[in-house]
């Protein structure tokens, strides 16, 4: 029998784990001598968190999620990956950090945990999901009346202008390819959905979700894409274009009480 892509994808992702742990990109040595994974983009948008209870969708081997615990969060992160879920409790361990962690579709997240103050997820997430609303009512469900959704994610009008599909046919777009660190060779298949950003924000609204703020942004602060240009310390750009396109979005979106 074929394999589904949500198995496909999460192969993948167990054999990316590995390599994502041992690369200068996550600097994982870093992390462990005191080092924050966040970035000031992000920081900036959720904002204090210090006594707050947060959900970490799809939160990859942890390292953010461990960060946010470091400010003073009640953290749980999800990610669908037994290899990051097992590299990330290791690290929890490893740092006395009190952060949870669940291997879990994000489809299932309520099966597995409560609901919190804040809600988080970043950089690349929305394209391993084929459909935004079922996501959307995930949100809505994890969180406590009164808490807020934090998005950070990558413009699709970027991925767009190298080729790829900007708006959502139903189908995903069937991938070979090396993951985005410095050290990863191997290409693995993927699968992945595009997601226009209205799609993202209507599903929201409908989830009864209210929209406090729209940001875009013009960098990334990962050089994890070809032909960026570092312009600013920790601000890549997109180096083929003449003037500014949006590399990132940033949603804030409340339940209501």
């Amino acid at each position: 029998m074929e394999r589904s892509a949500l198995e496909t994808n999460r192969d993948s992702w167990d054999r990316r784990t590995v390599d994502h742990v041992d690369s200068r990109f996550y600097d994982v040595e870093g992390f462990l001598a005191g080092n924050t994974s966040l970035n000031p983009i992000e920081l900036t948008e959720v904002g204090e968190v210090c006594g707050l209870t947060m959900l970490h969708l799809q939160c990859h081997f942890g390292l953010d999620t461990l960060s946010w615990a470091r400010l003073g969060a009640q953290v749980c992160g999800l990610d669908f990956s037994p290899a990051a879920i097992a590299q990330a409790r290791a690290l929890a361990q490893q740092t006395g950090n009190d952060a949870q962690f669940v291997c879990a579709d994000v489809y299932d997240a309520a099966q597995h945990v409560g609901q919190f103050d804040r809600v988080y997820s970043s950089y690349g997430v929305l394209e391993w999901l084929p459909e935004m609303g079922r996501w959307a009512r995930v949100v809505a469900d994890a969180l406590s009346p009164g808490g807020v959704l934090n998005l950070i994610e990558f413009h699709p009008y970027s991925y767009a202008l190298d080729g790829d599909a900007y708006f959502n046919g139903g189908k995903p777009q069937v991938l070979r390819e090396s993951s985005y660190t410095e050290n990863a060779l191997e290409e693995l298949p993927l699968h992945v959905w595009s997601h226009p950003v209205s799609d993202v924000i209507n599903a929201l609204l409908s989830s009864g979700l209210e929209l406090l703020h729209f940001n875009e942004f013009p960098y990334s602060p990962y050089n994890c894409f070809q032909g960026l240009v570092e312009r600013e310390p920790g601000r890549y750009v997109r180096g083929d274009s003449a003037i500014d396109v949006p590399m990132l979005y940033s949603i804030k979106a409340r339940k209501p009480r």
